[in-house]
């Protein structure tokens, strides 16, 4: 799949022109001309800088590892240089090979993008010693932004509204727990560094306080390599808004509005806006001018974003936290603006002076972002990894931008973060704007791996987000209107079936036609076709529901089917045909047109309908479930509920475990899960190793119930 660029609408849209072209200068000063910069990082991002860089003149440098090198962020690069095995402290943090790659290519500039070294202050004053430009700001910034007690302490001198907390280097259990009570619960308990929600935690109570500071300890550690961890005030059912701020190196700085990012699942947005809904002027204003107080005070200069905690009965905000790079929500602050992030980042990092001031910036219309990830909301929302096999995004136009690093056949691995792309909208206000979001999810078709893209438009369709009534446990408190209960429309098992029906013709054609073609997109056996005088049963299986579907074969492409014994035979016809990247099924389903997007590979049928996207697994014969393994099903095992490396074997073999307890550890796509006894009993074998890789629905380990087996010897 080819990579969506911003097209001549889109550029219009954005204002993705040339600073001189808005009549200021893109020679960047002699003595500090970038014309050559490395990208620290991987997918999405990497290609976002590199389409800017490309409109600049810039040429770009990527780095890969083992996992990423047929990717699209290095066909994409002028340069690309492989820099060790998929383990991403084995190669995307590894400092020295970077500037290596940086000398040996022969780069000014270093961009990094987000995560991995973006907000590491050893890396850019390592940059600064080795004489290359570090696309961010200067190391102490980020020092001090970076340690979040220390930046509490420096925004409160500087007048930004700071929440009760407690910020302090006395990390002893005793102490922490102490100030925990003197704050009160629920509280939070955060990670000193870093951002993204790792090594954060909720306390509810005195209780289950040491096991969440053990658990933000830990995955904090692995995380920044710090286990440092404060202690803040839970607002309950905060807004999540946060100000982007630009600084140049003369000492000025501006604020290009806000977004609200307070739709979260486990501490991560999932959907952004710009600006935030519901704030009056004076908020939007005054929240502003803090983020820019919050930057000159640590000697800022780029492109940050300052978060605030924003209480909603009282619109009084907090600051939380400053991430001292550019954010993966950057798009909807653009698209509002009209203005290019990256190409100011490269433009202040070569000296110059910010463009606009803040009287000349100004709100134009309502965007959102939708974040494409790989994973299964119903399921937790657990990381997936696996193949993109069919992968099919809405066209993009002047007001449609969808930002990835995957093709169609990628693969999402198990080392990095589950996010496929970003769908970016803009309209002319908010209503137009989330019209077009839902329109646009619905024309977003990905098969070959769980994905959210059903669950955010169930959020988008939700009357409280409509309504612009959003907090941080917005997902939480709607679980079961964001989850309904789902079942499969007559109308929806016709099209399958009949697609199904189709598909084999369609195969059963190129097959009598001796076609040379050695792809075959469908991977069926022949033979399908009706004998008018019989009837067909299909099985699908939607959501672990059987349904049954029998069909009859009236005429040529006319069938009559019926669902589940049920009601009279519906007339269904249609026919199926290969558009671009999709197969596209226009069927008529008693005297009513629809047109739908059918993916079919190995037992999975993929039908994409205006509507929904509907996945059936078509179930295997009786013959070969008598073959499978059962022994996953036993009440004493336990299993791995998504791919992922072993990172901890929490017993031995011959250790008695009650219901519940930890037995291993997981770590998938920069995400921790233990794994914790199904039942009570004696661990009787344990079948994986730490560092070992294992599947889906992999058993890991036995659990022999001792109950059971004093009976049977009794």
């Amino acid at each position: 799949m080819m990579f969506h660029q911003l097209g001549k609408g889109l550029a219009k849209r954005y204002h993705f022109s040339p600073l001189s072209e808005r009549g200021f200068a893109t020679q960047l000063p002699f003595n500090k001309r970038i014309n050559k910069v490395l990208i620290a990082n991987r997918g999405e991002i990497a290609c976002r800088i590199q389409r800017t860089a490309k409109k600049l003149g810039v040429k770009t440098v990527a780095v890969y590892s083992d996992a990423d090198a047929n990717s699209m962020h290095v066909d994409f690069a002028d340069e690309a240089y492989h820099i060790g095995p998929p383990a991403s402290t084995q190669s995307y943090l590894r400092q020295d090979k970077i500037i290596n790659v940086a000398k040996k290519a022969k780069c000014q500039a270093i961009h990094p993008g987000y995560g991995f070294l973006s907000e590491n202050m050893e890396f850019a004053d390592l940059c600064r010693k080795e004489n290359i430009i570090f696309i961010g700001p200067p190391a102490t910034a980020i020092r001090d932004m970076g340690i979040k007690s220390t930046s509490k302490d420096i925004m409160s001198r500087a007048g930004v509204p700071i929440i009760t907390g407690y910020h302090s280097s006395d990390q002893s259990n005793g102490t922490l727990l102490s100030e925990a009570e003197k704050i009160g619960f629920p509280l939070m308990i955060k990670a000193v560094r870093g951002g993204g929600g790792k090594g954060m935690r909720i306390a509810s109570n005195k209780e289950g306080f040491m096991e969440a500071l053990e658990s933000a300890r830990t995955e904090s550690q692995k995380a920044f390599g710090d286990s440092d961890v404060l202690l803040e005030k839970y607002v309950q059912n905060p807004r999540h808004v946060e100000v982007q701020i630009f600084a140049d190196q003369h000492g000025n700085a501006v604020y290009l509005f806000e977004r609200d990012c307070s739709v979260q699942r486990r501490h991560q947005k999932v959907i952004e806006e710009a600006p935030a809904p519901g704030l009056s002027d004076k908020v939007r204003r005054e929240i502003g001018e803090a983020a820019v107080r919050a930057a000159k005070a640590v000697g800022y200069v780029g492109a940050g974003t300052v978060e605030f905690i924003y209480d909603r009965n009282d619109q009084s905000f907090y600051f939380m936290e400053m991430n001292t790079r550019l954010q993966v929500e950057h798009p909807v602050t653009e698209a509002i603006t009209g203005l290019d992030l990256v190409e100011w980042q490269l433009n202040i990092a070569a000296g110059e002076k910010l463009p606009l001031t803040q009287d000349q910036i100004s709100i134009n219309g309502h965007a959102f972002e939708a974040r494409i990830y790989a994973e299964d909301p119903r399921g937790g929302f657990l990381p997936r990894a696996g193949p993109l096999i069919h992968l099919s995004p809405p066209e993009t136009s002047e007001n449609i931008r969808v930002e990835t690093g995957v093709r169609e056949g990628d693969e999402v691995s198990v080392h990095y973060d589950p996010m496929i792309a970003k769908l970016v909208v803009w309209g002319s206000n908010r209503t137009e704007a989330l019209d077009i979001l839902r329109t646009k999810l619905s024309e977003y078709n990905i098969a070959g791996v769980e994905t959210n893209v059903e669950f955010v438009k169930d959020v988008s369709r939700h009357s409280k987000f409509q309504a612009g009534d959003v907090h941080t446990g917005f997902i939480d408190e709607n679980l079961d209107s964001l989850f309904p209960k789902l079942k499969p429309p007559s109308a929806v098992l016709a099209q399958g079936v009949l697609g199904l029906i189709l598909i084999e013709d369609m195969a059963a054609l190129k097959a009598a036609l001796n076609t040379k073609d050695p792809f075959n997109p469908f991977k069926t056996e022949l033979g399908m076709r009706i004998n008018h005088s019989l009837t067909k049963r299909f099985k699908l299986n939607f959501m672990e529901e059987d349904f049954v579907v029998d069909v009859k074969y009236e005429q040529p492409d006319i069938y009559l089917m019926r669902v589940n014994d049920l009601g009279p035979w519906r007339k269904v016809e249609g026919t199926l045909t290969q558009e671009k990247d999709d197969l596209v099924l226009r069927s008529v389903v008693e005297e009513m047109k629809n047109k739908s997007c059918l993916c079919r590979f190995d037992d999975e049928l993929h039908v994409f309908t205006n509507d929904r996207a509907w996945k059936f697994i078509i179930p295997k014969p009786d013959y070969i479930k008598q073959l499978s393994n059962a022994s996953n099903d036993s009440i004493g095992a336990a299993v791995s509920p998504m791919p992922g490396v072993v990172d901890k074997i929490l017993v031995s073999q011959g250790d008695i475990v009650s219901k519940g307890d930890p037995l291993v550890v997981i770590v998938a796509m920069k995400m921790e899960h233990v794994i914790r006894a199904p039942s009570s009993g004696a661990v009787e074998e344990i079948l994986c190793s730490v560092g070992s890789t294992v599947g889906k629905d992999r058993l890991l380990l036995r659990i022999s119930n001792i109950e059971s087996e004093n009976s049977e010897s009794d």
